[in-house]
């Protein structure tokens, strides 16, 4: 191919600039209730983060990647057009990485599952013709976005209900959280084990029965509730600091389950989102160095490295902000409310990730948020707050999509003359 050289950096380099905008808005998203309920300060779930968002983007982020990268297009209608494919996957790099960019300015937590697949489709139209998107693929999607948030916040909603019926409403609350806690801590290092194991590995050459899965998953769920069994002992209890706030000494408890749930998110986080960044910068490598469409291109490791690198990139210098929306200004958080927002919505991510639905974190995060402010009564919410966010779920499509069809027309008329 003419430009091979220029597309693969272009690739490189916008694809990084999406990564970026991921961490900026959406890892945030990630940490924002650990942050916001004081579990971690901000340096320490940068720190998390970018060990577990790395992790989960290079271990186990291969199966969405192939929605993103194949999924949303009819590769057979783009047999005779690889470059208008290339044009476009640059410009749908482009155009989400600008439109993210704005939006954490703004403090907005947007969907980059939104942005991507709105500019894919959106030059897809346009350059190439409306056949050429497959609606079915499109709308299961657009399905999942609505089914996520709901999921989620229901997942959130009943194991805060748990939470209250077996530890904060009986008469001593610190015996029970320190009887309960690392059983909710198994749950979270069994979920995160199992879904890594039945879908992320296949593409680092580890192929394991589904016995041994649920094995491992079990064994890893103990070292967990017996590693925070063991944090949880080292706790220094004071009588005094629960005369102000009932539930001082349980919340610290809770604060050790919420930095193992932090961490669970992140992992789920890079495993599903990196997909965003690394899908079309695969789909521009693999076509440049070949000169035609592949079916079944391989993804390179590299290219998911450079996704996971962007997105803590993104987070350390830009994070701030959308953290400081959905952390404090959806719902008073603590450690045990946000213990069940959190586990919620990495429940609901990995079971995607699984599936190779490229749900929106933003989405399950906010739901799982909501559940748990409703499970405390409407008056809980911030509305004004949960109004703006919705807002800025909407715009988002069509954001991406216009960007995209003008970024794609600049690229077509540059490269083909």
């Amino acid at each position: 191919m003419e430009f091979t050289d220029v597309f693969i950096t272009l690739a490189v380099v916008f694809g990084l600039f999406m990564a970026w905008g991921i961490g900026a808005n959406d890892v945030a998203n990630a940490m924002a209730t650990s942050v916001g309920s004081k579990a971690l300060t901000l340096k320490q779930a940068i720190v998390i983060a970018a060990i577990f968002e790395f992790a989960g983007a290079y271990l186990a982020g291969g199966e969405v990647t192939k929605t993103i990268r194949k999924g949303i297009l009819d590769s057979g209608m783009l047999v005779n057009s690889p470059d208008l494919v290339i044009y476009g996957m640059l410009a749908a790099l482009l155009a989400s990485g600008i439109w993210l960019l704005v939006a954490t300015r703004m403090g907005w937590p947007v969907s980059t599952t939104h942005s991507i697949v709105g500019a894919i489709v959106g030059f897809a139209i346009v350059g190439i013709g409306i056949d050429v998107v497959q609606w079915g693929k499109v709308g299961s999607i657009v399905a999942s976005w609505v089914i996520s948030p709901i999921l989620s916040g229901l997942i959130a909603f009943l194991l805060f209900m748990s939470v209250q019926k077996f530890i904060l409403l009986r008469d001593d609350p610190l015996k029970y959280a320190r009887r309960y806690v690392p059983v909710y801590m198994f749950l979270v290092g069994f979920i995160v084990t199992l879904v890594t194991l039945f879908k992320g590995m296949k593409h680092i050459g580890l192929h394991t029965t589904t016995m041994q899965n649920y094995s491992l998953a079990v064994i890893f769920g103990i070292l967990v509730a017996l590693a925070g069994k063991y944090m949880i002992n080292k706790i220094k209890i004071d009588p005094e600091a629960d005369r102000d706030f009932h539930f001082t000494n349980v919340e610290k408890i809770f604060g050790i389950l919420m930095m193992i749930t932090a961490c669970a998110m992140a992992f789920a986080h890079g495993s599903n989102d990196v997909a965003n960044a690394v899908g079309p910068m695969a789909a521009v490598v693999s076509i440049s160095q070949s000169g035609v469409l592949e079916q079944n291109a391989s993804l390179p490791p590299w290219i998911l490295a450079v996704g996971g690198a962007g997105i803590i990139a993104g987070l350390i210098m830009y994070g701030k902000r959308v953290i400081a929306t959905v952390g404090k200004g959806i719902t008073d958080l603590t450690p045990s409310r946000g213990f069940a927002a959190t586990l919620a919505a990495a429940t609901t991510v990995v079971i995607a990730s699984g599936t190779g639905l490229p749900i929106s974190t933003t989405h399950t995060l906010v739901g799982g948020i909501l559940g748990v402010g409703f499970a405390r009564g409407i008056g809980a919410v911030n509305m004004r707050v949960v109004r703006t966010i919705f807002m800025s779920w909407i715009v988002t499509l069509p954001a991406g999509a216009f960007l995209s069809i003008m970024f794609f027309f600049m690229l077509k008329g540059m490269f083909s003359g």
